[in-house]
């Protein structure tokens, strides 16, 4: 008699062709709709560049609201983490969130030095990140990849719509200043793919510098008749309240991408901004019916006028939304989410949206420049569009069908 547990050959055969066949109707068994949304909200929430990651989170939080907790008919469980503006510490975080808490989409990263970092860890783990803001050139071109949605701008384009303006102004001498990181190289590679006068002066801070006196004498001594500069939060804080301090703007017209000339950094400056030209791809005076629901609920919800990040992050949840609500829940189907992101079916706050091949934005950017408005609030008033439908210079080399 055979022991307990030994098995004939015949019945060994048998059983494993049962476990074959049960692990193959798994695996075409058609996906499930998911009984909530988890997506991962890793972004900037302390040092100087809080309020950029604040207002992204809270832009994506108000889409929620309005959903009544949903995005695309789940409802939506929002984890969120701080990365200090740190690489290392955000990757970290985004290991927690990918195999911890099992995350089925990320957003949230401003700095694309961090969202460089976090890629990769991302990628492997084939979840799909919606970009709130970081839009690294390396992602737009050679790197670029499937599962990476940029729902921002991509890092050259503003910086390339004030190399036009200034240029078109017909300013002959210029100085530019930005940080040492990988955003600030193509910012200024943006800026001088359209700006063909002379460059007087390149200048390259440390990320999160807050002291601006040695740049300030360096840009005097150049004697510029315009500066561009291009510092995320308190940086650009701090900057334009030492170059008015310093007495610069007698002499020099001081131009800047839309987030350097934003509702925060206005805040915090006041009226010495008054006049500042600036380029952005929104504004909270677009006409439409979605940028007026939006504004009108974000002043709402928080009491004051949202940014160009609130706005980012906004859209990034009406994308998300969208994509989930097309899948019908089923968020497991991968290809079927990512083929749904792409299409891009929502109303954007910026008029009507679409991807590149690259699945970077093609859109409008605007001039635009602070004033007061009727009630007597320092902000920013639209003059028009520089570009319409502008694409990415880097779309080229992304070899994505």
């Amino acid at each position: 008699m055979p022991s307990p547990q030994y098995e004939p050959p015949v019945i060994r055969r048998a059983l494993t062709a049962l476990a074959a066949a049960g692990a193959m109707l798994a695996l075409a068994a058609p996906a499930q709709a998911a009984d909530k949304l988890k997506v991962g909200m890793l972004s900037t929430l302390s040092g100087p560049g809080a309020g950029l990651g604040v207002d992204i989170r809270d832009g994506f939080a108000l889409a929620v609201k309005q959903g009544g907790g949903k995005l695309g008919g789940l409802p939506v469980e929002t984890l969120t983490a701080d990365d200090q503006q740190n690489p290392e510490v955000a990757k970290q975080s985004a290991e927690r969130l990918l195999k911890r808490d099992k995350v089925d989409l990320m957003t949230g990263i401003v700095f694309s030095n961090v969202m460089l970092a976090v890629g990769p860890s991302v990628f492997a783990a084939q979840v799909p990140y919606v970009s709130a803001n970081a839009g690294p050139s390396q992602y737009a071109g050679e790197q670029c990849n499937r599962y990476f949605f940029n729902v921002a701008w991509q890092n050259d384009n503003l910086h390339e719509a004030v190399g036009k303006t200034v240029m078109d102004k017909g300013f002959k001498k210029v100085v530019v200043l930005a940080p040492n990181y990988p955003a600030g190289k193509d910012a200024v590679a943006g800026f001088k793919r359209y700006y063909k006068g002379a460059v007087a002066d390149e200048i390259y801070t440390k990320l999160g510098q807050l002291d601006y006196a040695a740049e300030l004498a360096q840009a005097r001594a150049a004697k510029p008749d315009a500066m561009y500069i291009f510092l995320p939060g308190g940086m650009g804080i701090n900057f334009i309240k030492q170059f008015v301090g310093a007495g610069l703007s007698k002499d020099i017209t001081l131009f800047g991408p839309g987030f350097s000339a934003d509702e925060d950094v206005i805040k915090a400056v006041g009226e010495p901004m008054l006049g500042m030209f600036n380029s952005s791809h929104w504004a909270h005076d677009l006409d439409n019916p979605a940028n007026k629901r939006f504004v009108a609920d974000f002043v709402k919800e928080y009491g004051r006028l949202p940014s160009l990040y609130a706005s980012q992050g906004y859209d990034a949840a009406q994308l998300i939304g969208a994509a989930v609500r097309e899948v019908k829940g089923k968020v497991e189907d991968k290809p079927a989410l990512l083929k749904a992101l792409k299409a891009a079916k929502f109303d954007s706050v910026r008029g009507p949206f679409r991807f590149n091949h690259n699945q970077y934005p093609v859109q409008d950017y605007y001039l635009r420049v602070i004033t007061k408005d009727p009630q007597g609030r320092v902000t920013n008033r639209t003059l028009g569009k520089i570009f319409e439908q502008h694409a990415d210079a880097y779309a080229p080399l992304c070899k994505m069908k």
